[in-house]
């Protein structure tokens, strides 16, 4: 009795702690990838998202005033941007209203 009791102590000084401190480690990362995943962080990194290809749409509409780029190869470009615009806006804005649905009907 006395052997199991001494086997007790041993795991639960050197196993369990162990077990213990890689459960810490593993909850930590586990926290920090939960608060990147968040919905506010994910609506603004959408957001700017958005916001980056409304200004790359204008910046090549500039480049065509400038005469730095062909018409043909202005437009082509410019929808795909604009495309990409509109998505990343309807998105984020259906997301938001979802995430305040949500956070409303709680």
């Amino acid at each position: 009795m006395l052997e199991l009791k001494n086997q007790c102590t041993v795991i639960r000084t050197t196993e369990l702690a162990t077990a213990e401190e890689k459960f810490h480690v593993l909850d930590k990362r586990v926290r920090e990838a939960m608060s990147f995943l968040a919905p506010g962080v994910l609506l603004e990194r959408l957001q700017e998202a958005a916001k980056a290809a409304e200004k790359e749409s204008d910046d090549l509409h500039q480049d065509l005033n400038d005469r730095k780029i062909e018409l043909i190869d202005f437009i082509q470009k410019y929808k795909k941007l604009r495309t990409i615009y509109h998505r990343r806006t309807l998105l984020y804005l259906a997301a938001k209203h979802h995430v305040q649905a949500n956070s409303a009907g709680k």
